[in-house]
């Protein structure tokens, strides 16, 4: 078992299957936390994500979950504490994105987007707070586009991102006096399934960086990691930009 800096911990990461939210799920297993994850499709990728936790040392559990769906949120809350018997980290990273002018993305995309975006976020974060001890963390992954939006095409998604700084710093405020701290990360272009670094149009956002690439989602993983431990303790309602500059 492994004596990282979050042993004894146990955490949950939404969307934790692929790109940023498996690579945070490893992250924490490599500090010692038990991990447990939620995907919405392809259960092979969770099972792999598992078994390398697992492989790291850790305790896993992959949960198939509808987080835009209140029962669905707290079952899944439930079956991770179930499961380890605590909750002491919350990371909030299942994200949707729609792009395009705002005439042409329909009513389904926007309610799409902010179902995962906003209201799954919430409903998680209501679910895990009555579980979470003094000491808890909340960490939700917004985006540098709800701060910089440097093309047309982007309304929908900064907008939801943007409630995601809202819900950071409310919860903040809210939940300080309890001893849990909650913050954000807020990646810029990261290499995943969602914005790959060899999509169309991703030379032009490498570009708008300072460091002039993408990053990769265990340089999310990592900042993710920081706040989640014993060094942020006194860190919250912050919000840490992993963006290579995108914002400068």
């Amino acid at each position: 078992m492994s004596k990282g800096s979050l042993a004894g911990k146990a955490a949950l990461v939404t969307g934790g299957s692929r790109g940023i939210g498996a690579a945070t799920a490893l992250r924490l297993a490599e500090e010692g936390a038990d991990v447990a994850l939620t995907y919405t499709a392809a259960p092979q990728r969770a099972t792999d994500v598992v078994a390398r936790i697992k492989a790291a040392g850790a305790r896993a559990h992959a949960i198939r979950a509808d987080l835009g769906d209140a029962t669905s949120a707290q079952t899944a809350v439930e079956e991770a504490v179930a499961e380890f018997g605590r909750l002491d980290i919350l990371v909030n990273n299942a994200g949707a994105a729609a792009m395009g002018p705002l005439e042409e993305t329909s009513v389904q995309d926007a309610a799409h987007v902010l179902r995962v975006n906003v209201r799954g976020p919430y409903l998680v974060a209501r679910a895990a707070v009555p579980h979470l001890p003094a000491g808890g963390r909340i960490i939700n992954v917004a985006s540098c586009i709800a701060e910089h939006v440097p093309f047309p095409g982007m309304t929908l998604y900064a907008m939801s991102k943007a409630a995601v700084t809202g819900l950071t710093k409310g919860l903040a405020r809210e939940l300080g006096g309890r001893g849990i701290t909650v913050n954000q990360v807020a990646p810029g272009p990261v290499d995943t399934d969602m914005n790959p670094a060899s999509g169309e149009g991703a030379e032009a956002q490498a570009a708008l960086t300072a460091l002039g690439r993408y990053g990769e989602p265990e340089e999310v993983a990592d900042a993710v990691a920081y706040l989640a431990g014993d060094g942020a303790r006194y860190v919250s309602a912050a919000s840490l930009a992993v963006d290579g500059g995108f914002t400068a």
